[in-house]
C-alpha cells in the first residue's frame, strides 16, 4: 500500500482513520483464552490451515524482517532458535 497523507482527511469533511487492535474486540482474558482455543482447535482438526512462507534461524531475524517488509514473503515466517 502506498503512503497516504493524513492531512487529506481534513479536507474531506468528518473523516477519520482508525487502526483497531485485538483489544478493541476482546476485553477479557477468559474470552481471549476461549477464542484462542477455538482457533487452535481449527488448526488441529484441519479446518484452518496455515501457510508457512519461510523458516529463518533466529540469528537471521533481521533478514526475515527485511524480507517481510519488502513483501518478498507470503504466509507466516518462523524464527527457529
Amino acid at each position: 500500500m502506498p503512503p497516504f497523507d493524513l492531512n487529506r482527511l481534513a479536507t474531506g469533511g468528518s473523516l477519520s482513520l482508525t487502526r483497531p487492535t485485538l483489544a478493541h474486540f476482546i476485553a477479557r482474558d477468559d474470552e481471549l483464552a476461549r477464542r484462542a482455543a477455538d482457533v487452535l482447535g481449527w488448526v488441529a482438526d484441519g479446518t484452518l490451515t496455515i501457510t508457512v512462507g519461510g523458516r529463518y534461524p533466529l540469528a537471521a531475524a533481521p533478514r526475515a524482517h527485511d524480507d517481510l517488509q519488502s513483501r518478498r514473503t507470503t504466509g507466516k515466517l518462523l524464527l527457529i532458535p
